[in-house]
């Protein structure tokens, strides 16, 4: 008989950890999945396997800070690792992952990506390193590039953002790739600027969490992988109440404040969150945290 029905089976083994292991493990990065996530997760995969034509799709993952889509598109890198092709020349890299540089710089941009692969970044010209750019991303078949927080590099003046949008949009039609772009809302109005560039990218939206059975079913899988010995109930009504309101309806709060309160709850002994352990753990919502920089406190 199952003595712990609130947790998952591979995570009943950790209970007879010491109190250090078991807090280790929680600060571990780990994916949680849910509905809107396989969603995009399945957006995304339709991209990959679109036949190269002229005009490439793409798509805008759009969301609140901390709501889950670097975590997207670092899930959909992994699904899609790069091929040693040992009969070949080099790897095949199907997707890639990297930040947007911190301004609309095109040789930036492109230095970014060469770094990434491992690859000599020309000292030359601007034109050079497009070159090179094109070359090995065509040498390694790539379909996909994931820019991550793109609306960093739109931050800058209409020209400077509509030369680097044009930017993407000649190595998209080069070299007949899509890109998946994340963003802020600031994105959205950054490619606004241009008919051309907002007709090719869709917008994917990440919405804030609110006190649906989504949500509480998010509840109930983290409850399932958080090692307490006695059930929290996390997603029973009161509770679910209280965590939705700390954390602000993003995905990336939720999971700091429950780790803290695992915490809590794992040094306390009491091994369950409540509302006094939420109250206890030392989470303070992002709000909060706004405004005491503000204050400079």
């Amino acid at each position: 008989m199952n003595s712990y029905p609130h947790l998952h089976k591979n995570c009943i083994e950790k209970l007879e950890w010491d109190v250090e292991a078991r807090v280790k493990d929680i600060k571990q990065p780990r994916w949680i999945g849910y509905p809107r996530a396989h969603e995009v997760l399945h957006r995304f995969d339709d991209i990959l396997v679109h036949p190269r034509v002229s005009r490439m799709p793409n798509l805008m993952l759009i969301g609140r800070t901390n709501n889950g889509k670097t975590e997207l598109l670092r899930k959909f890198c992994q699904q899609h690792l790069p091929d040693p092709n040992s009969s070949g020349d080099s790897f095949i890299v199907p997707v890639m992952y990297m930040q947007a540089p911190p301004s609309p710089n095109e040789s930036d941009l492109y230095v970014q990506i060469l770094n990434n692969l491992y690859e000599r970044v020309p000292a030359s010209s601007i034109s050079a390193k497009r070159s090179r750019v094109i070359d090995v991303l065509r040498k390694i078949e790539l379909k996909v590039l994931c820019i991550d927080e793109l609306h960093n590099s739109l931050a800058g003046s209409s020209v400077k953002q509509q030369n680097f949008l044009n930017t993407l949009k000649y190595l998209g039609n080069e070299l007949k790739i899509s890109f998946i772009a994340s963003g802020t809302e600031d994105l959205l109005r950054a490619t606004s600027i241009d008919n051309q560039i907002q007709n090719r990218f869709e917008p994917i939206l990440l919405k804030k969490w609110t006190l649906t059975k989504e949500f509480r079913q998010l509840l109930r899988t983290f409850e399932s992988i958080l090692p307490l010995k006695r059930p929290s109930k996390l997603h029973s009504g009161l509770l679910s109440k209280k965590i939705l309101a700390l954390s602000e309806g993003t995905i990336g709060e939720l999971s700091t404040l429950l780790n803290k309160a695992t915490v809590c709850a794992i040094r306390s002994g009491s091994e369950c969150i409540d509302t006094e352990v939420l109250a206890n753990c030392g989470y303070i919502p992002p709000s909060e945290r706004i405004r005491d920089s503000a204050l400079g406190i």
